[in-house]
Formats: structure tokens, sequence, C-alpha cells
């Protein structure tokens, strides 16, 4: 059985990393999906990627009239729209405070805020009359750093617990009509973008969030218990679930952590279980005691 069958779904930031994962797996359930982004050759590849399943358009979220635009977009090609998934962000490169330049530093809270915050309301103010009108959802991609410091920066960080705040305020204010869930992805080998405000390169390219050493599949594979670094991919059933009809009837207020199991860390150990195998299967006692030391999993390792 497909969970969104004949749903009608808008994706914004869907044509890249997370969203595009969102859309491709939306569609596989039986979504018809508007793809919103600001990268038009992107936009052309989800389109050819599945045909008359989606519709593009070119959004820049940080608009109000962009996201009116895309909605009425989605509304005239598919009839409605069930589900709007607020997904579009901006990485900060784990810039701290201390290492913004002054000169910089408003010009980087705006390109940060005006995604990650603004953006979510201004696509849920835009998508709000379609969404009472077919009893849907809302759904906002938030982040592990939407409660844990250090998963970026300042920027980031204070964005990303803004962007929870958002989801709790609408979830009560839109109640019975709408739905209001979000997904809270880890670490994910992606392309987030670092806006310009906060640094180029060598040849004036905005810098990628994935290139930080803090990103490297063996450090985010030592401090996450699950030992993971996610896919796209990895996130996007729980997009699916979150924008269910069916399935996530009683959800509202809701965040799936999809972390990696960043809650329950240990203070000894990042995670108790490397050598659960061997000391269910064989090893016993000995290996019990091992594992207290084993470097690699120690939290002051």
């Amino acid at each position: 059985m497909l969970w969104l069958e004949e749903e009608v779904a808008l994706v914004t930031g869907g044509a890249s990393g997370i969203g595009r994962a969102v859309v491709d797996r939306y569609v596989a359930e039986g979504a018809s999906v508007c793809v919103a982004d600001l990268n038009e050759e992107r936009l052309a590849e989800v389109a050819q990627a599945h045909g008359d399943a989606v519709t593009t358009i070119v959004c820049d979220v940080r608009s109000l009239a962009d996201n009116k635009a895309a909605v009425a977009h989605c509304v005239a090609t598919f009839g409605r729209l069930d589900v709007f998934v607020a997904n579009a962000g901006l990485s900060d490169m784990f810039r701290e405070l201390a290492n913004i330049a002054e000169e910089n530093l408003e010009a980087a809270y705006d390109a940060v805020y005006d995604v990650n915050v603004k953006g979510v309301i201004l696509g849920a103010k835009a998508a709000l009359p379609a969404l009472v009108a077919s009893n849907g959802t809302l759904v906002v991609t938030l982040s592990n750093s939407s409660f844990w410091p250090d998963g970026g920066g300042i920027m980031y960080i204070s964005s990303k617990h803004a962007a929870l705040g958002v989801v709790r305020q609408l979830a009560h204010e839109w109640a019975p009509a709408v739905r209001v869930n979000a997904v809270a992805p880890g670490a994910t080998r992606t392309n987030i973008t670092l806006p310009r405000e906060l640094g180029v390169d060598a040849d004036g390219r905005a810098m990628r969030a994935h290139a930080h050493a803090s990103n490297s599949d063996a450090n985010v594979e030592r401090v996450v218990p699950l030992a993971r670094h996610a896919d796209p991919s990895d996130h996007a059933a729980a997009f699916v679930l979150a924008g269910s009809r069916a399935n996530g009837a009683i959800m509202t207020g809701s965040v799936i952590e999809t972390d990696g199991g960043l809650g329950i860390r240990g203070m000894r150990r990042v995670r108790g279980g490397d050598d659960l195998r061997e000391r269910v299967l064989g090893g016993g006692a000995a290996a019990a005691e091992a594992s207290l030391d084993a470097p690699a999993n120690r939290i002051d390792g």
C-alpha cells in the first residue's frame, strides 16, 4: 500500500540533498509533487527523472510572492495541496561568533535566518489556505541542531532552534484543521551551501558545508551512536510518515529525529554496543570490561 497515494505535495529546496530525496520518495509513495528550488538546472533533472508525477518552479523562499506563486502553480497543476514541505535551508560552516568579521555579521545573520526561519514562515503563510481546504499537513525540515549545540555555528544553531519554535507554535495555531510536524536529520552527506556573507573559496565560490573536517565520514561515525554518516535518502521515510494523511493522522507538533541516536549518547562511551555481538554470542565478561576502555568510543577520546 502506498502511503501518499493521490496526495499532492510541494517541496521547497527539492532539487538537491534531502529535499530531492523527499521528492523521490514521495513520488514512489504515490504523490504528485511540485518541486520548488532556485537551481533551474537541477529542477530540469528532477523533471526528467519523474515526468508527469512532478511539476517544477523557480522559487526563492525568502519571498512571500515566490512562495505564493509556487503554491498557485501546484494547485493549478494538480488541483490542490495536501502536504507542504518547508525544506530549503542554509548552513553557516560552523562559524563561531568570534570568527565572523564585524562587517559581515549583520549580513550573515540575514542570509541564514532569511532562509531557515523566514522562509519557513513565509511558506507556511502562502500554503495555509490550500492546506486548510485539504485538511493537509505542513512538514518542516529541522536538524539535530534544533536541540543540541555545536552541530553548526552561531547562525545555524540559533536559526534551527527558532524553526523548532515555529513548528510548535503553528501546530498549536492550526490544530485541528492542519497538522504541523517536522523531521530533524543529523549529519548528512549533502551539498548544503554556505552563504557568501560567511566566506568564499579562493575562486570566489560559496564554500560547501561538507568540506568541513568535522563532517567527514570518520568524524561523524565516531560521535554518532549508530556509527553512520547518513545519506539524504536515509531521512525520506520520516517525511513520508510526517506527511501521511492515514499513518500520521494523530501526529501534530511532532518531531521525528533521524540523527543516528545523538540523544542517547553515553557519559563514558558514545554507544554501549560496539562489542554487543561478541558479548552476546561469545566473549563474556572480559569483552564487556574491554569495551569500557575502547578509545574510539570514549567521549573523552
